[in-house]
């Protein structure tokens, strides 16, 4: 017996439109090959509000690059070559590239960055336009007979 976490969604991609990245991301959910470097913390600071916090030890931050695109933030950082000569018995700390991607929800933006004492924080703000978001539509009380007045203005007309 053969077991796999793909799922197969090729029968709902025939019958929708406009889902294609949420697909996408369904499918890269299940086959994450995450190896937990480097840490990090998510926080909500409030409603539309988060902080993400990368443990970056050893990075300066030159080192590190934030790159910002619609619906997905990825942070990289490469490690620059060292001119000293290895002189360590143990080196603990690593010192490996990494990149880590994170999936970010509609209007979601990225303010501000900061590093201080071997941690990358990132500060993030949901910014819906007024034009998406809800609004409430009154409706108009007809009085009696308004709905014969319309049929003959729609005549008239």
């Amino acid at each position: 017996m053969r077991t796999t976490n793909y799922l197969d969604l090729a029968p709902y991609r025939r019958s929708t439109v406009g889902f294609d990245r949420l697909f996408d991301f369904m499918n890269s959910a299940g086959s994450n090959s995450d190896d937990g470097y480097p840490p990090y913390d998510i926080e909500r600071l409030d409603e539309d509000s988060y902080r993400i916090t990368l443990a970056v030890a050893g990075f300066r931050p030159d080192e590190i690059e934030i790159v910002a695109q619609q619906n997905l933030m990825t942070i990289s950082g490469k490690k620059a070559e060292d001119e000293k000569p290895d002189k360590f018995i143990h080196r603990g700390i690593a010192r490996r590239s990494f990149e880590r991607r994170f999936q970010l929800a509609d209007f979601v933006q990225v303010k501000t960055a900061e590093f201080a004492n071997g941690l990358l924080t990132i500060t993030l703000q949901r910014e819906v336009p007024e034009a998406m978001k809800p609004r409430k539509i009154e409706i108009a009380s007809n009085p009696a007979g308004s709905g014969e007045q319309r049929a003959t203005e729609n005549a008239a007309a």
